[in-house]
């Protein structure tokens, strides 16, 4: 086995969350748009993730829009102390469902107001910056009118803490000289590997990074690689790749989604898989093929 098992928690918004959390988008309906197809399944899925001891939910008032903040109250509301809602802002969707900016202060402020409203809460546990260059790559440039804004509406009162999502080394720097920045949400999972550097950076300075699509997302990840290795502990692929997720650097906090209990299982499962060195090279090297000319 490794030297070192993975840790079991770390640190978001001022308190240890268990790192394996969960994320709400898959709760909408396709596209992370509209209703779900089956209102009573979702509500199920965010109970029972908080039954089987999730204590960190990611969500955001445009999925759907307004659709997984809604599920989230209705199943949860009162919310339990011990479980910390992170949201996002810095988009909107139109009448279609297209994924647009909204990155003015303005519309920040706005959609503050409204996750507030919409989870039924008088303060935001977290608040990710989402920064609208390609809709799933980082893009420079400065966010220092946006990290302001939320750090004024910190100040009022309406957010705990600030994260940041899409984002670059460069603008994490940025934006902790305006406020401190307690998670970073990017892609990232075994095979996309373009931030290990950034990782590495964020766990220096105790900074949780939350990846998203963990599992590839609309383009499941597919490797034999992650197959062979599922196979000989008896795990699926899915979990594998969790797994490896939490070995990769302990500031990494995991919210997979889904829509299915049993699914929901499965992932909550993966925190208890154990990688061998072996496994874990071979695992490491899918991500190092990937970034091959």
């Amino acid at each position: 086995m490794p030297k070192h098992a993975p840790a079991k928690t770390f640190s978001l918004a001022g308190r240890p969350v268990r790192r394996m959390g969960y994320g709400a988008m898959q709760l909408a309906g396709p596209g992370v748009f509209g209703p779900p197809a089956d209102r009573a399944a979702a509500l199920a899925v965010l109970r029972a993730a908080v039954e089987a001891g999730v204590d960190h939910i990611d969500t955001s008032d445009y999925y759907g829009p307004r659709v997984t903040n809604l599920l989230i109250r209705e199943a949860l509301h009162p919310y339990p102390r011990e479980l910390t809602i992170v949201t996002k802002v810095g988009a909107r969707r139109d009448h279609a469902g297209a994924w647009l900016p909204a990155f003015s202060p303005q519309e920040l402020r706005q959609q503050v107001h409204d996750n507030l409203h919409n989870l039924r809460v008088d303060v935001l546990d977290v608040v990710n910056a989402r920064i609208m260059g390609d809709i799933h790559q980082p893009s420079e440039g400065s966010i220092e009118p946006q990290v302001t804004a939320l750090a004024e509406l910190q100040r009022e009162g309406l957010v705990r803490h600030i994260g940041l999502s899409n984002a670059t080394s460069a603008q994490v720097a940025e934006a902790r000289s305006i406020a401190d920045i307690v998670c970073v949400q990017n892609l990232y999972n075994v095979v996309h590997r373009d931030d290990d550097a950034l990782v590495d950076e964020l766990a220096s300075k105790g900074i949780a990074f939350v990846p998203f699509f963990p599992l590839g997302g609309f383009t499941p990840i597919q490797s034999s690689v992650l197959a062979k290795v599922a196979q000989s502990i008896g795990a699926t692929p899915r979990q594998v790749a969790l797994a490896w997720l939490l070995y990769r650097s302990p500031n990494i906090l995991l919210i997979p989604g889904t829509s299915s209990v049993a699914h929901l299982r499965e992932n909550i499962a993966a925190a208890q898989i154990e990688l061998t060195d072996q496994a874990l090279a071979e695992l490491d090297a899918i991500g190092a093929k990937s970034q091959e000319p």
